[in-house]
């Protein structure tokens, strides 16, 4: 039986998991000697880009697969359960843990900690065959990895992120995200992405600090003071051309249901703790999923018009790029490259402050 010191010290590792804009959607439960409940949640009800939830599911995943990697440390073997009959909003998830001595811990484990996201450009080296090969075979069964890597595919993906990135701006809905998740003049933020992190000068922080403060500023630079350009050269079109690779994850199967993109969050997580283990640092960029998903389900998002005909252009676009039809099963989207380490990152609660009252 696990003393309730290791499985402290099993979920004060697994929290290091990555979330949309760090919002940890998850909250913990010591239920026996040998069984962790993780009480999830989800930001559809505030977050335009938690589509149906599904982001959120995906950091599930993402989070129940940093503890199986945690608990080898242990000497553990984690194994995880949706709980029958869990709200889409409020899934949980039983983790099991059994003794395996002798256990090798998994190779991923020294890199939960030192994972990060990389938002600002980095070095254009060719990725090695050995990177290129660990990344796609990352994912696993029944998902395959697509490298957009020459200079030419990689232009033809900065286009298409500062098309995406232009819908993202104008998009009234998606405002009140942007204002919230951002902490301005700091550093360091253990609940939403710290302005130095975010990726742009010190000059375009502080316009955007004091644009965003109202979606009236927002509306007034983007329509008459060019107001996307600055961020969009800085965080999606610079930093396209600056990388290694574009690679995007595809599904033989598109995800269907809470499992599915839990499943799917599994899958992020070991390809991104790979990317850090070869050497390299990556950006998720997975707002063009987001905006396909609600294209293809024929679900607006907006109350503006010319936002749902262009997140389906959009959805058209990246299918031509890719070479797939709209059937396609899409599941991980982001950059690498190598570049020196990020002096500013997001940071976690406390294992305090995930710990359900009593448990």
């Amino acid at each position: 039986m696990a003393s309730r010191e290791t499985l402290l010290k099993i979920l004060d590792l697994a929290r290091w998991a990555p979330s949309g804009d760090n919002t940890q959607p998850w909250r913990f439960e010591i239920a026996g000697d040998d069984h962790l409940v993780v009480h999830g949640n989800d930001t559809r009800d505030w977050c335009l880009y938690d589509f149906n939830g599904h982001a959120s599911h995906m950091a599930h995943g993402a989070l129940l697969e940093t503890l199986r990697i945690a608990a080898t440390g242990e000497g553990r073997v984690a194994t995880w359960a949706l709980r029958p009959g869990s709200p889409e909003r409020a899934p949980v998830f039983d983790v099991r843990l059994a003794a395996r001595p002798g256990l090798t811990p998994d190779p991923l484990l020294p890199f939960i900690e030192s994972r990060v996201v990389q938002r600002r450009a980095m070095r254009t080296t060719p990725l090695t065959p050995a990177q290129r090969a660990a990344l796609a075979a990352a994912p696993g069964p029944g998902y395959t990895a697509q490298f957009f890597e020459s200079s030419a595919e990689r232009k033809a993906v900065a286009g298409f992120l500062w098309r995406s990135a232009y819908l993202r701006l104008i998009c009234p809905e998606a405002y009140p995200v942007h204002k919230e998740i951002i902490e301005w003049r700091t550093r360091f933020s253990k609940d939403r992405i710290p302005e130095e992190a975010v990726g742009v000068d010190a000059a375009t922080a502080r316009l955007m600090e004091w644009v965003m403060a109202s979606w009236g500023r927002v509306k007034f630079f983007n329509t008459y003071l060019f107001g996307t350009i600055a961020p969009r050269v800085q965080l999606d079109y610079i930093p396209a051309r600056a990388c290694a690779a574009h690679v995007l994850i595809r599904a033989d199967v598109p995800a269907e249901g809470i499992e599915a993109h839990v499943r799917g969050g599994v899958v992020l997580q070991r390809v991104w703790l790979t990317a850090a283990a070869v050497g390299l640092h990556l950006q998720p960029q997975m707002t063009p999923l987001i905006f396909r998903w609600y294209a293809r389900k024929g679900k607006s998002f907006s109350a503006l018009p010319e936002i749902a005909r262009g997140s389906l252009a959009l959805a058209e676009e990246f299918e031509s790029l890719g070479g797939f039809g709209p059937e396609q099963g899409l599941t991980f989207f982001c950059r690498v490259g190598v570049s020196d380490p990020p002096g500013s990152r997001s940071l976690r609660k406390g294992l305090d402050e995930l710990m359900l009252p009593g448990r």
